[in-house]
């Protein structure tokens, strides 16, 4: 019987990159999964190297590093010689996370945050309507008010009145507040899966999505494991998890003082995490319980939910495990806070994350 024979995927060289080009994508993911190591990245890279001869006799790897340092992408201490990223990598790394997960946002133009209400608003349509009092002189089109004035008045005897203006229609854009939660407990890296580098991948092409289109919206970063904290957009590359429980009811919390500082009425939290909640404070002291779902933790956890809910602040949880109960759990969370709830693979969370970013607006203004 012929059966099938697997063999390894290589993929081939994008033969419209250059060498440079080819190498520095691959370091970017390694330094993802690294945390920002630039010496163990690189290592990896030349173990690579050797395996699939990505240099070759006119570019080697001594030529790559020396181009990085060149173009400003890695930074060498003169005494110690450790090399570290730089904030151009950083940008960089954050632009390739965009392009990998929501590269395809530039043909199909999602993702616009608009109202159904128009007016004087921030993004141009392509609606005309007559000149009423209070537009401004910006929102004219010239063009088509030369025009009528040539039809109404002639071109012999030629006027532009009020009656010939037409001014362009312009739509508000929502503004949205958004928590983004990552768990860095232990169990993002248990039983030989990395599912911290992609949650850090998708925490990275949101951030610079919003950086980049929606300007005045805000995104800010929690981190939770036996406590909560807040990071830079600029540390998600060096993002660790730790020896720690998972203690979402302190994450919770940050978030809902964060946004509780936020002026705008649209607001949201997205929490990625791979487990229960097992920890929370009781004074000064941690109340841990790794095994089952301990009541006390739960309840508390679900007061909190409870709680968005009465503040308006949908909390959408993508649950990267696939344990029955643990979608439970997640089941009565999502319940009591009427938000959302998703059980991703990994491979499918970015482009969840980004659906529920369009979709959970409440078009407020």
């Amino acid at each position: 019987m012929i059966g099938y024979r697997i063999t390894d995927f290589v993929p081939d060289k994008n033969k419209d990159q250059s060498a440079f080009d080819n190498l520095w994508n691959i370091l970017q993911q390694l330094l993802l999964i690294t945390s920002g190591d630039v010496s163990e990245a690189l290592s990896w890279l030349t173990n690579v190297d050797k395996q699939y001869n990505i240099t070759n006799a006119d570019y080697g790897m001594g030529d790559f590093i020396e181009d990085l340092k060149k173009k400003g992408f890695l930074t060498e201490d003169n005494q110690t010689g450790e090399f570290k990223i730089s904030a151009k990598s950083e940008q960089e790394i954050r632009k390739s996370a965009l392009e990998e997960i929501f590269g395809k946002l530039k043909k199909s133009g999602k993702g616009e945050h608009k109202t159904f209400h128009s007016g004087l608003g921030d993004e141009r349509n392509s609606d005309m309507r007559e000149y009423r009092f209070g537009d401004t002189p910006d929102q004219i089109s010239m063009t088509d008010s030369i025009r009528n004035a040539q039809i109404n008045h002639g071109f012999s005897d030629f006027a532009l009145t009020e009656n010939d203006l037409e001014v362009e229609e312009r739509e508000f854009k929502t503004q949205t507040s958004t928590v983004l939660m990552i768990d860095i407990s232990h169990s993002m890296i248990l039983y030989g899966e990395d599912r911290i580098t992609p949650a850090k991948k998708v925490a990275m092409a949101l951030s610079e999505l919003i950086l980049r289109k929606y300007k005045k919206d805000t995104l800010d970063i929690i981190v939770f494991g036996n406590d909560a904290w807040q990071i830079e957009i600029k540390d998600l590359p060096y993002l660790k998890v730790g020896p720690y429980h998972t203690n979402t009811i302190a994450g919770l919390e940050l978030a809902m003082d964060l946004l509780r500082k936020r002026k705008n009425s649209n607001k949201q939290i997205f929490m990625i995490t791979d487990g229960k909640p097992t920890c929370m404070r009781k004074g000064i002291k941690y109340y841990k319980n790794s095994f089952g779902l301990d009541p006390q933790i739960l309840n508390k956890t679900y007061n909190l939910g409870a709680a968005c809910r009465r503040l308006n602040i949908p909390v959408t949880t993508f649950m990267i495990a696939s344990d029955p109960y643990l979608k439970e759990f997640v089941k009565e969370f999502t319940k009591i806070n009427n938000g959302n709830a998703y059980y991703s693979n990994l491979k499918g969370l970015g482009n969840l994350v980004f659906e529920d970013f369009k979709n959970n607006r409440k078009k407020n203004l």
